[in-house]
């Protein structure tokens, strides 16, 4: 079966991009969350719930690796029926609505967790609420790409809105860093006693999401509603399955697509996940020099983007989602060689240029093959597929630096350094599925 056998080709004909008010608000959207990704989960709030402030910091990332793998299966288990039940009842932008809602709550409440033993697990648990919501929430969010965009011009308008949202975490870090972490003047909040700058953190970022979703709600309209009866909970399950069966009598390449995906987006979500261990722990860079490292690693990521977004409409997917995934592995091994903080930052940055195109081309990939009113089922399986593999990246991380531990590698991070090695074998693997699916659709 060919790229085309659905809705939209992979290389539309040009068409003038018009950046009307609902790409724009869509996109503000992606500038909202981008605080509680860049923010909470990966290089400032995670990092003080794992610190000695909370006691044992082995025991800290364990615990929070727990939480959050509990997390990704319910998200596996409830994102495609949840996605299947907002485009059968016209709700789409509603549920967006609750899940954002949710972020906001849970952000907000993460001001109460002090540092201390006690306030750890409560301090997980609003982290995966957090977690969960934006999830939940990207079905929805992202199943709107196909109502505000047309084939020709789908590449651009998701890559425009992955910028906004690397712009907004560059712009969110950069506030985080100068008025919480590193007060440029001095005023109450950028007290740390009792952690109190690092809470305030927490609700920085809820009233950032906040103001940055709105807009959405009001530009983008409800999907329509599919007429038939209603379904129950299990009724949705098993119409799930119908999809399933359906889409591997008629349309395997778009299944193809969601297996290499949830490999190779995995490895891709390490590379932020990890990214500030291994800059702190592999090449001793402190806090401020890892949110400076993070907001330069946006700016490139969110220009990736853009240049990915505008290449896909010529190109299309395939080739950007090929060409970056093959950079990222190079580039993994030139991380893993790095004498030094300064090897790190060129490949990191690197890195990070291509970690953009490679996300908004997936998306947009498996946007060409929906129609408006099979996304929210499309990309419910795209949240559940990438969700269900998702252990395999920071298994193959820690699996690395244990083995390097065990083989008598010593010296203050060292051993962590091998944990790299295991993020490149997941991106690789993924090319690897992602062009097996491409031989098999020839075939």
């Amino acid at each position: 079966m060919s790229d085309t056998a659905r809705p939209g080709p992979e290389a539309a004909p040009r068409e003038r991009l018009r950046l009307d008010r609902k790409i724009v608000s869509w996109s503000l959207w992606d500038a909202g969350s981008a605080a509680v990704n860049a923010v909470m989960t990966t290089f400032v709030f995670t990092v003080y719930l794992t610190s000695s402030l909370f006691g044992d910091k082995d025991a800290n990332t364990s615990a929070l690796s727990t939480g959050m793998t509990i997390t990704g299966v319910i998200i596996a288990l409830v994102a495609p029926v949840l996605g299947l039940r907002s485009d059968r009842g016209g709700r789409r932008k509603f549920w967006l609505a609750v899940y954002t809602g949710i972020i906001v709550v849970s952000c907000g409440l993460c001001f109460f967790v002090q540092p201390s033993h006690s306030f750890l697990w409560l301090g997980i648990i609003l982290l995966c609420m957090a977690t969960l919501g934006g999830e939940l929430a990207s079905v929805n969010y992202y199943a709107m790409l196909p109502q505000i965009s047309s084939p020709a011009t789908m590449g651009r308008v998701s890559g425009f809105g992955w910028s906004f949202g690397y712009f907004g975490g560059i712009l969110a870090l950069s506030l985080v860093l100068f008025l919480f972490v590193q007060p440029a003047f001095d005023w109450p909040g950028g007290s740390d006693e009792n952690g109190l700058n690092l809470r305030l953190v927490a609700v920085f970022c809820a009233v950032w999401t906040l103001a940055f979703s709105l807009p959405v709600f009001f530009a983008v309209p409800e999907v329509d509603s599919v007429p038939g009866p209603k379904r129950s909970v299990l009724g949705s399950y098993k119409e799930l399955g119908l999809v399933i069966a359906k889409f591997w009598r008629e349309d395997r390449p778009t299944l193809y697509f969601l297996g290499a995906q949830a490999v190779y987006r995995d490895g891709l979500a390490a590379v932020f996940t990890f990214g500030g261990v291994i800059a702190g722990t592999v090449f001793g860079m402190g806090q401020a020099d890892v949110i400076i490292f993070a907001i330069a690693g946006n700016v490139v990521a969110a220009l990736g983007a853009l240049a990915g977004g505008w290449l896909e409409d010529r190109v299309g997917p395939r080739a950007v989602i090929s060409f970056c995934l093959g950079g990222l592995v190079l580039t993994g091994f030139g991380i893993f060689f790095s004498p030094g903080p300064s090897g790190f930052w060129v490949f990191g940055l690197v890195m990070c240029a291509l970690v953009g195109p490679a996300q908004s081309s997936s998306r947009s990939f498996l946007a060409r093959r929906a129609t408006p009113h099979t996304a929210g089922e499309l990309f419910g399986l795209y949240t559940t597929t990438g969700r269900a593999v998702s252990f395999l990246a920071p298994a193959l991380f820690t699996l690395g630096a244990v083995i390097a531990k065990a083989a008598g590698v010593t010296g203050e991070g060292n051993a962590t350094r091998y944990g790299v090695l295991g993020i490149v074998v997941v991106l690789a693997l993924g090319l690897f599925l992602f062009w097996l699916g491409r031989e098999r659709r020839r075939a």
